[in-house]
């Protein structure tokens, strides 16, 4: 908080108090807490790991609203909380109607949010839920045998990596964007919000306020790698060699996904509005990327292209990117194990007695991680018809509710109607909309079922 409040001073010669004063409660707050257990934890188990993780996740928005609340721009503890929730899950969502308006500390702050929250949950995704194993990310683990002694040093080997590659993407990305136009500080903050799949944009009309080819192939670049697996990333600097990455499965489905998705788009829309091919393929290339990696930046707005447009979105909002990235949603590998699963299931209808195994790539997949996956996408089905039926008592219409429910439990931040659309903010909801959506961003940032699962070994023991 005290970077944003020096930001104040160096671009408009004041600090920000408002972040000093949050920075003041934020570290009393933080010492009582590091005081009380000082010396006494020797070692946390995998149970405790979550829990701390649940616990963090519910909580640090509350303490990183603090500054949107005593900045002029935000007047009610429900839009700070909103904003800042959206922010460290990385949910391009927002409550602010003219961004632009907001001085350089809350921009670099709603961006700060966004990169932090990335790498929060790339960490809690490759280190901790292999553990608990659930949405088969058990397959992604050799070590869950692993006793309670060697399960701090994995997440801290694990974070260390993780965090250097992070940083890393992140200044290619912003060295790249001022190479081709933009000043530091709009490279720095479009890289943080790029990387990290948050989408937290600083201008009014987002991206399209550069109107640049170039910085608009740059961003949906760096999009898509930050919808690749972090983990991928490290193998090719530790061991020097692309191969780890072309040759894994879920990347090259996720990349002839996004090949495939833009080809037909762009000769649909290109053939329906009676326009270039060369214009249509820069509008539907950048705006898909945007939807399937879960960032939320977008150069037009796609609930004006058609009815036809609504549902392709709404199955891009649902694929996600890859997983142990920054993306949110249900992740492209988990639908390979739904696709193997139904392969399997198609050739045993025609020969019962044939044996056919469940494969991703080159890792075979067992009954347990399907029902996994599959009960992992049953919650996602569930929160998103509770939540949207709770919204619409509230007298939200359908499409507006459904919208703002699968934009904000995906992580993408954009709904179904041009009210949350990308030219449209989440503004207008009522007090108790706002909360329930925060609700809705921790819980699908979590990936919804872990939250369930963890209560329900809390409850067992």
């Amino acid at each position: 908080m005290i970077i944003p409040a020096f930001a104040q001073l160096y671009y408009h010669g004041h600090l920000d108090y408002g972040f000093i004063q949050s920075a003041l409660i934020s570290i009393f707050f933080g010492g009582i807490f590091f005081l009380a257990n000082y010396g006494k934890i020797q070692k946390i188990s995998i149970l405790q790991g979550y829990l701390i993780t649940l616990c963090s996740w519910f909580t640090a928005p509350l303490i990183c609203a603090l500054p949107f609340w005593y900045t002029y721009g935000i007047e009610h503890v429900y839009d700070a909380i909103f904003e800042a929730t959206a922010g460290i899950t990385t949910t391009s969502a927002t409550i602010l109607t003219d961004i632009e308006s907001q001085p350089k500390s809350i921009l670099l702050w709603r961006s700060m949010l966004n990169g932090i929250g990335g790498i929060g949950i790339v960490i809690f995704a490759v280190a901790l839920s292999p553990f608990l194993g659930t949405g088969g990310m058990q397959l992604f683990s050799k070590e869950n045998s692993d006793t309670e002694e060697k399960f701090l040093p994995k997440i801290r080997y694990i974070a260390e990596d993780i965090i250097f590659v992070y940083i890393l993407l992140n200044i290619t990305c912003a060295v790249c964007l001022k190479l081709f136009g933009m000043n530091w500080f709009d490279a720095a903050t479009w890289a943080m919000a790029t990387i990290s799949t948050g989408g937290f944009t600083i201008k009014n009309t987002a991206i399209s306020y550069y109107d640049a080819p170039a910085i608009e192939a740059i961003i949906a670049i760096f999009m898509i790698l930050g919808a690749l697996p972090i983990t991928y990333f490290i193998l090719v600097f530790k061991r020097k060699s692309i191969h780890a990455i072309w040759n894994n499965t879920q990347v090259n489905t996720f990349l002839k996904l996004i090949i495939i998705y833009i080809t037909i788009l762009t000769l649909y829309y290109s053939y329906q509005d009676n326009i270039p091919f060369s214009h249509a393929f820069r509008i539907i290339a950048f705006n898909t990327i945007a939807a399937i990696t879960t960032t939320g930046i977008y150069s037009s707005d796609y609930t004006q292209w058609g009815s036809w447009s609504i549902i392709v979105f709404l199955i891009l909002f649902l694929h996600g990117g890859c997983t142990g990235s920054t993306s949110g949603s249900i992740k492209i590998f988990r639908w390979q194990v739904i696709a193997s699963f139904f392969k399997k299931y198609f050739i045993n209808t025609l020969s019962p007695n044939q044996v056919v195994l469940m494969k991703a790539g080159d890792k075979v997949i067992d009954d347990k991680i399907v029902v996994s996956v599959f009960a992992l996408i049953l919650s996602f089905v569930i929160a998103i018809l509770f939540f949207t039926l709770v919204i619409c008592f509230t007298g939200i219409d359908f499409m507006t509710a459904l919208g703002a429910v699968i934009g904000t439990v995906t992580g993408v931040g954009s709904g179904l109607t041009a009210a949350t659309g990308p030219h449209g903010n989440f503004a207008f909801f009522s007090p108790i909309v706002k909360y329930i959506l925060s609700f809705v961003m921790v819980l699908g940032r979590l990936e919804v079922i872990t939250v369930f699962v963890l209560f329900g070994k809390i409850r067992w023991r």
